[in-house]
């Protein structure tokens, strides 16, 4: 087990830490901590149990972990406003990090490097910067051992910050990667939309399923998913689709085997995580969403634990649906078990159209008490047609284009875009509340 040591912000400076934004200044004595209890995230997680907020909750014996073997890695808090920064307080578990920086942030897109260091030794560094921003983030680009990077504690000292409005954006879709790749350009359409994405610049990049055609083959994802929208790997939080499971490898092993632990962060096709005040659930709706099975069993202990106000699931294959698949019953428990936990929005993909739903029960009764739900199956794949009779709470039926989803969700709500590969705004989805 390492010591764990303190060391003077001074004799830090003079060994190993570069500053690079104004001079280095005694902290504050009326400067508070600005980052407990905030909105984290990090680049990837070790498992379920290790996530981003466990970093901010106050507590010596949680922690936050990324994946092994892997550089780099970061995690970043959002302070819910704009703030000066005076002092960041890092207390390192075993696994802690030979060379990182620490950032600051207005935006979450370009960031300014408040200190570095090649030489970390662990334990707790104590820094004292001079800087502002809304984000603060810590970028691990080399590790200390062979595990990945782990901190009981992030703390950012200063003033300013506050509440906002805790919103975030994230970008969705299904049905993604064909059989071209980044070097045929605009002929692709995963290209085209790998690059809306980019533009949107979301905290979660969210996958209903279908990722890589036509098989989800290891070798297939890395000749065309990694070249598109495997650029934002590490923030992708995906589903399988059936299209994984064609593998012949079988048991999704080449989905498995790209996206590793991000795939199945506790060892199951099936997760959760947290951001803000939202609750995501990712599904797998190639495996038994039957009312006893083990996935449904865990989903609704996973929806009586939370305690974020805002629910967001999602997976592949749609209940209601006004496309050439039609109406699919295999996730009527999962409906049943979400709208009983008031849950506010659910993504689907599978059919390669745009459909937006208006609040409905899981029995297809519209209800402000039900969940929004959104098919978004455009990410690149071919298009289809809408082939069945429309369902009545069926609000927007778009095809013929590919395009992201683009949501900004809140403490308290959501809204969101279709957002077309050619920059267009195809549907608006307005401000609704969480229940």
């Amino acid at each position: 087990m390492l010591s764990r040591r303190i060391r003077a912000a001074v004799a830090l400076l003079a060994a190993s830490v570069l500053l690079q934004v104004g001079q280095a200044t005694p902290g504050h004595a009326d400067d508070g901590l600005i980052s407990q209890g905030r909105p984290a995230t990090a680049s990837s997680v070790e498992d379920s149990t290790l996530t981003a907020d466990k970093a901010v909750d106050g507590g010596t014996t949680t922690r936050w972990a990324s994946a092994e073997g892997s550089d780099p890695q970061w995690i970043r808090v959002d302070l819910g406003g704009p703030a000066t920064i005076s002092r960041v307080r890092l207390s390192w578990e075993a696994a802690y990090a030979k060379a990182y920086r620490v950032e600051a942030s207005a935006d979450g897109a370009t960031w300014t490097t408040l200190s570095s260091t090649s030489s970390g030794d662990g334990g707790v560094d104590d820094l004292t910067v001079t800087g502002s921003g809304r984000y603060v983030r810590v970028y691990g680009t080399a590790r200390a051992t062979p595990y990945g990077y782990s901190l009981w504690e992030l703390e950012v000292y200063g003033k300013g910050g506050g509440d906002g409005d805790g919103s975030f954006v994230v970008a969705a879709a299904g049905d993604i990667a064909g059989t071209c790749r980044a070097g045929d350009g605009t002929a692709c359409p995963h290209e085209r939309t790998a690059r809306l994405v980019e533009s949107i610049n979301p905290v979660y990049v969210l996958t209903m399923g279908d990722n890589q055609y036509d098989d989800g083959k290891l070798s297939e994802y890395r000749s065309y998913y990694a070249t598109t929208w495997g650029r934002f790997k590490t923030k992708t939080r995906p589903t399988p689709g059936n299209h994984e499971y064609y593998d012949p490898a079988g048991g999704a092993s080449g989905y498995k085997a790209y996206f590793g632990s991000l795939a199945t962060p506790g060892g199951k096709t099936y997760y959760s995580f947290d951001h803000g005040n939202w609750h995501f659930v990712a599904l797998d709706s190639e495996q038994s969403m039957s009312a006893g099975s083990a996935q449904v069993t865990w989903l609704k202990s996973d929806l009586a634990r939370t305690t974020k106000k805002c629910v967001a699931a999602y997976w592949h294959h749609p209940l209601f649906n006004s496309g050439s698949k039609g109406y699919d019953p295999v996730s009527l428990p999962v409906w049943r078990a979400l709208y009983a936990a008031g849950a506010d929005l659910i993504l689907n993909g599978h059919d390669h159209v745009y459909e937006r739903f208006r609040p409905q029960d899981p029995d297809g009764k519209a209800t402000a008490a039900g969940p929004l739900a959104v098919t978004a199956g455009l990410g690149g794949a071919e298009n289809y047609t809408f082939e069945h009779e429309v369902h009545p709470n069926s609000l927007v039926r778009l095809t013929d284009l590919h395009g992201v989803l683009k949501l900004t969700l809140t403490g308290t709500g959501f809204s969101g875009q279709l957002v077309q590969d050619d920059g267009r705004i195809r549907d608006t989805i307005p401000a609704t509340a969480c229940h």
